[in-house]
Parts: C-alpha cells; sequence; structure tokens
C-alpha cells in the first residue's frame, strides 16, 4: 500500500476556503487537526486521494484548491529532504535528490529527470487507484515543485510546459495562469517540462559541504526504510518495459530487481498485493497510454502489450475499462 507524508493532509486544509469544515476530515485520517505536523509520519495514499476528493466537494473553488496547496509549498517545510533540496549548488542538483530522496517523504510518488528534444522532463509517476484524488494530487504535486523551484533558484524559473494524464476538470486557463506556461491535459505524463537553463542556474543558498551533510543524512534515512518501498511501481514498470517481447515470468521480474521469485512473491503478498494482478495493470496502463498517445494500430497495440490477437486485447480491455479500445480511442 502507498504512503504518503502527512505533512500534505495539512497543507491541504489550509488552503481550504473559510468556513469549509475540516476538522471531521482530518480525524477520519487519525490525525489531530491541531497538529503537530511530522513529516516522517505517513498516511495511507488511498485514504489521502479519497480524503482530498470529499474536501473539494465541500469547497466552493475546488478546481484550483490544488494550484493553492503546491503555491503554498516551503521547502523548509520538507525536513531534511527540503534542507537538501535548498543547499543544492543548482536546480539539476535538487531535482537529482528528489529522485534519491523523494522516498523519505512516502513511497506513492516517484520523480525522474527525462531528456527530450524541448528541454528535459520533471516527470512524476504516482502508484495507486487512477482516481479523482490522485489527479488532484498530482497537480498539487507539480504545482509545489514550481512554488519551490522558483524560492531556491536565483534565476526567474517558469517551465516551458506542464502536462497531466488525466483531462482538465475545468477550465484549462486556470492552469496556465498559475503556471505561466502551456499546461496540457490527457498527456503521455504528469510532468514540468523545463528549460536547461534553469537547471544549470545556481540556487540562492546552494553550498556543496552543507548539501553533502544533508545527503549523508538522508542516506540514512533511506537505509531505515523497508526494502518494499515502491515495489509495486518498480515492479509495474518493468513490466510494462518488457511486454513487447510477451508477457514476462515471475521470476524474469524479480531477477532483474535483485532478488528471487519467492522473495518477490512473499514482498507483493505482504502489501496485498499479487505479481497477475500488477500485470494487468501494466498492460492496462501501457494500452491506455498508447491508445491515447499514438497512431498505432489495434493489433499493433495488442502485441506491444503482450497479446497474441487483436480479439484477446479487445475482451482484456473491455474486461479492464468496460469498453472497447476503439470506444476508447475516440473518446
Amino acid at each position: 500500500m502507498g504512503q504518503i507524508t502527512s505533512l500534505y493532509v495539512y497543507k491541504v486544509v489550509g488552503q481550504a476556503s473559510p468556513g469549509v469544515e475540516t476538522r471531521d476530515l482530518v480525524e477520519g485520517m487519525g490525525l489531530d487537526p491541531d497538529g503537530p505536523v511530522e513529516t516522517a509520519r505517513m498516511v495511507s495514499s488511498a485514504d489521502y486521494y479519497r480524503f482530498f476528493e470529499a474536501l473539494v466537494e465541500r469547497d466552493p473553488d475546488g478546481l484550483i484548491l490544488p494550484l493553492r496547496i503546491g503555491a503554498s509549498m516551503r521547502s523548509d517545510e520538507y525536513g531534511a529532504f527540503g534542507l537538501a533540496w535548498k543547499s543544492a549548488p543548482d536546480l539539476r542538483g535538487s531535482y537529482v535528490r528528489s529522485e534519491r530522496y523523494g522516498r523519505v517523504l512516502g513511497n506513492a510518488e516517484v520523480y525522474r529527470l527525462e531528456p527530450g528534444e524541448a528541454g528535459v522532463y520533471y516527470t512524476l509517476e504516482k502508484a495507486g487507484e487512477d482516481r479523482l484524488g490522485m489527479h488532484m494530487s498530482n497537480e498539487a504535486s507539480l504545482a509545489a515543485v514550481a512554488t519551490i523551484s522558483q524560492e531556491v533558484s536565483t534565476a526567474p524559473f517558469v517551465p516551458k510546459a506542464v502536462y497531466f494524464k488525466h483531462m482538465a476538470r475545468g477550465d484549462p486557463s486556470a492552469y496556465e495562469a498559475h503556471f505561466g506556461c502551456p499546461v496540457y491535459f490527457g498527456s503521455a505524463r504528469d510532468a514540468l517540462l523545463v528549460h536547461e537553463a534553469s537547471l544549470a542556474a545556481p540556487n540562492r543558498l546552494g553550498d556543496t559541504t552543507i548539501a553533502q551533510f544533508f545527503d549523508r543524512h538522508l542516506e540514512q534515512e533511506l537505509a531505515g526504510l523497508s526494502d518494499d518501498t515502491g515495489l509495486e511501481h518498480r515492479v509495474r514498470r518493468a513490466v510494462a518495459q518488457a511486454l513487447s517481447e510477451g508477457i514476462p515470468s515471475l521470476s524474469m521480474i524479480a531477477r532483474g530487481l535483485g532478488m528471487s521469485a519467492r522473495t518477490l512473491q512473499r514482498r507483493l503478498a505482504e502489501q496485498g498485493r499479487s505479481f497477475q494482478s500488477l500485470v494487468d495493470l501494466a498492460r492496462r496502463d501501457l494500452a491506455e497510454q498508447l491508445l491515447r498517445d499514438t497512431d498505432y494500430s489495434l493489433a499493433e497495440i495488442a502485441f506491444l502489450t503482450g497479446f497474441s490477437e487483436q480479439s484477446a486485447f479487445t475482451r482484456a480491455f473491455k474486461r479492464w475499462s468496460g469498453q472497447t479500445p476503439r470506444s476508447y480511442r475516440l473518446a
């Protein structure tokens, strides 16, 4: 089960519109509405997404609530992680540290830098059910990244573009006004597209010696975390990468993750997961992405997602989503 730092719960309610009742929602998460806020205390990502959805239903400004939350974040609030982000020599160093140490804030989300023709994508991947609460959480997360990038960099920070996998919940112009750049929905990724020059700009408080101190501290924190952190995400990604050659076996994926098949099976069972369920999720995610973002024929997509026949792919996709691949693509 994915976990997220309880810091985000308090930040969410802190940005709710005046008069919106939140105490019962916070208590429902097992937290004290009056604090204290402890970044090391985790909540279930599934509970967090449900909490987010419930609050947005109550908030008359629910559309921009995730953007307000992101704009309210400050690097110091993230504890040692935030101090490492701030003391990195430049913004690239901050992003690289988030790739390495983001797990100390929970195992439900992973960030990575991906070079592209138009710039560098700072991509967010989140584990869990694809639902409204996750979509809003993704919006808040990328808004927070933009905010703390602006906070620490000596150069003005504006992304080249922002991408979300989900469809817009309202007028996209509200997002473009917030980020100051084009925002695209129904995309292949959740990401900021960043200029190379922005990554190379020095940070205001960048200091190699201090950054190394916090690196050592965070390495110790990582060592204390369970090896199962982010395991579901790693399995799904490994499966997706292997699908074009057929359905990978449990032993093949386990070997790629540096463990035995028995160990992988046991760890997944401890999280209430099975290898087959993650294979299905990986196939569905890849199929939806290819239907949305490519012109591949249905037969080609069937092959790329590990099906020997298009008819079998169609039956499986209808079981996953309640509609045929053709209907999904047209929609």
